[in-house]
């Protein structure tokens, strides 16, 4: 009885979603494509095809010729069996001298053919690939918000990987089969139109199968390409965060997570497999029907009699066998055909991304009126992340050029958006936003970012050197300079040792080429932050953004940070975004923002004698710190008195 009601338990639980498919379904799943129409796809993948279009010609050409050559054989076959049939040893070897040339014309032409197409494959393949790089680099941050790094990265090789096996297999090659079959039914009826009757029967049987086939077929790998981006989603989030699963013993729960993906991506691949066998299989059964077929028929007409004679049975069977090559390798090559345009579906789906930053700059805005007296400015702007949902409301603020400004308030209230609405990361949906002046869609986006130097609070390292990191805004970095910017901050001696201790001492400044591993995990947080204000001093850039720079730092390391703080700011306009008020205090002016409003403007002084929120906010902020440092006295063990 226990063991039913467990099997019962087993069963449901096999039919409950698990919870990996709960949670993943309304971010990793991809939305169900509507019907596919091939030959636009097809049409869209032209122009990364035309620039080798030499080598396609080639190709094809050759491909031409080796169809011909193909047709020849079974002709030269058949003649070898007449010329043994007479005893004709000089025919015979006359038809050996032929039949050598043919086939080793038709491999020197597949080598050309099969090379051809595989530097076409290979190079519009390359070029597609960047394409779709350089496509993520114009998307508004707002597309990345919504989508899933993982599928990101399915798209621009696993997807590109199934449109290449359009070359790489052959698929294009369709066009030679094509017109083998053709060629092999002219033979064929030129020969022995009865013949050809009966093994042209089996064709209807063969649409049928391939019929049946081809729509699940084609499901099978929109499947696989659907579950092959939700794989690489959960990887890519599971290996980020995979100091966060460890620290929370969570290692066994993502394995379990990872198998019901995993699991998914093989049902689909098999289910793919399972009807290419079946198409396989069926399509060499029927090719082993008609052969038989003819056989029977030509054993029944009396094998040597007029019309039918032996070699044109050998001939017969021969131009049958090559009749149903193509016709195979069209079902396999049809079923990769379905993986890349499944693939061609997805990437030119992401590329119909309405969300698009504009490249150039807006004619709209190119004559508007210029505002010489601002470094930056917000002029009764409105925004917000999801509609309905408003995050600034009719702000308002100004900067003049080498003013320090700070920007305050609880989380939440659209500092950092402030940020992103000045380097045109999104679009305002009203007021105008202006830096130096100028309406920011009046630049051109790399002009406008020129004009800025940011400081994040999440400082984001590359694979690369130190020098490569802090030098990022250059093709070629300035070694001189680069050094000059860190000794600025001063952590000229913190990572002149670092380098020492790597043996990047062979020059006076080797320890530039120290080692930065993946997102600078090789790096405490503070050489990570200290390697962003040098970068942020490197680029010298008339404004300067800090966004919680030193909120991920403690208390003692933000002290010396300090200096690094001073070096940035000095002589260049400053948008300071802090949470921790006490590094605030001698900024030139704070604006407060509360609930997307700028509420309070003014100085330190100011503001707390107003009594309003930065007071409030202030306070409540000097007391917790207050009760910390408190805290940390009273923990400290008391010191020992010397009578014991």
């Amino acid at each position: 009885m226990s063991l039913k009601i467990t099997q019962k338990s087993a069963q449901k639980a096999v039919k409950a979603p698990t919870r990996a498919e709960a949670k993943l379904r309304a971010f990793h799943e991809e939305g169900a494509m509507g019907k596919a129409y091939d030959a636009r796809l097809v049409a869209r993948l032209v122009p990364f095809v035309k620039p080798h279009a030499k080598f396609l010609i080639g190709s094809f050409f050759s491909l031409a010729g080796l169809t011909a050559l193909n047709l020849l054989r079974p002709l030269v076959m058949g003649d070898v069996v007449g010329k043994a049939a007479a005893r004709d040893p000089d025919g015979l070897l006359r038809d050996g001298i032929y039949l050598g040339l043919v086939i080793v014309g038709s491999q020197i032409l597949m080598f050309i053919q099969i090379y051809a197409m595989q530097i076409v494959g290979a190079r519009a393949m390359a070029d597609l690939r960047e394409h779709i790089f350089l496509f993520f680099q114009k998307l508004q941050l707002r597309f990345f918000d919504r989508t899933p790094v993982g599928r990101l990265v399915t798209r621009a090789t696993n997807d590109v990987d199934a449109v290449g096996e359009l070359f790489a297999s052959g698929v294009l090659n369709a066009v030679g089969d094509f017109l083998t079959l053709a060629g092999i039914v002219v033979m064929m009826v030129a020969l022995d139109w009865r013949l050809s009757l009966i093994a042209f029967a089996a064709l209807p049987i063969v649409g049928l199968i391939v019929n049946a086939v081809r729509k699940r077929s084609r499901e099978a790998y929109r499947d696989i390409r659907t579950k092959t981006a939700r794989l690489n989603a959960f990887l890519n989030e599971q290996v980020s965060g995979i100091a966060v699963v460890q620290a929370y013993a969570q290692e066994d729960q993502a394995a379990r997570e990872f198998d019901d993906i995993n699991s998914a991506y093989r049902d689909a691949n098999v289910k793919s497999i399972t009807w290419e066998a079946i198409l396989d299989a069926a399509i060499e059964m029927v090719s082993t029907l008609c052969i038989a077929s003819v056989l029977w028929w030509a054993g029944f007409h009396r094998v040597g009699d007029h019309p039918i004679t032996f070699p044109l049975v050998v001939t017969f069977t021969q131009y049958i066998k090559q009749f149903f090559e193509p016709v195979s390798l069209l079902s396999q090559r049809y079923t990769i055909l379905q993986s890349a345009m499944a693939g061609a579906e997805r990437i030119f789906q992401l590329l119909d991304e309405p969300e698009i930053e504009m490249r150039a700059a807006d004619e709209a805005t190119k004559n508007g009126t210029s505002h010489p007296n601002e470094a930056v400015a917000l002029d009764n702007v409105s925004f917000e992340y999801k509609p309905g949902v408003p995050v600034l409301r009719d702000v308002s603020l100004t900067a003049k050029p080498g003013e320090k400004i700070a920007l305050v308030g609880a989380t939440g209230a659209g500092k950092t958006t402030v940020s992103s609405l000045l380097l045109r990361l999104y679009e305002v949906q009203s007021g105008e936003v202006r830096v130096l002046g100028k309406d920011v869609r009046s630049y051109d986006r790399q002009a406008l970012r020129e004009n800025f130097s940011v400081v994040p609070q999440d400082v984001f390292l590359f694979s690369g050197t130190v020098l490569t990191n802090v030098a990022m805004s250059d093709d070629v970095p300035d070694r001189k300079r680069a050094a000059q910017a860190i000794a600025r901050v001063g952590a000229l001696e913190i990572f002149a040792r670092r380098g020492a201790d790597e043996g990047k001492t062979d020059t006076a400044d080797g320890w530039l080429d120290a080692r930065v591993d993946e997102r600078g995990g090789n790096f405490s947080a503070g050489e990570r932050q200290l390697l962003a204000f040098a970068r942020a001093l490197y680029r010298d850039a008339p404004i300067l953004i800090l966004d919680e720079a030193t909120a991920s730092v403690d208390s003692d390391t933000e002290a010396r940070l300090q200096v690094a703080l001073d070096a940035v700011m000095a002589e260049r306009t400053a948008l300071v975004i802090a949470h921790r008020l006490s590094t605030i205090k001698a900024v030139d002016r704070i604006v407060v923002f509360h609930k997307g409003r700028v509420v309070e403007q003014g100085s330190h002084e100011e503001l707390i004698a107003k009594e309003g929120v930065y007071a409030r906010l202030y306070r409540m902020q000097f007391a917790h710190e207050r009760a910390k440092e408190i805290e940390a006295m009273t923990e400290t063990p008391a010191p020992v008195s010397a009578s014991g």
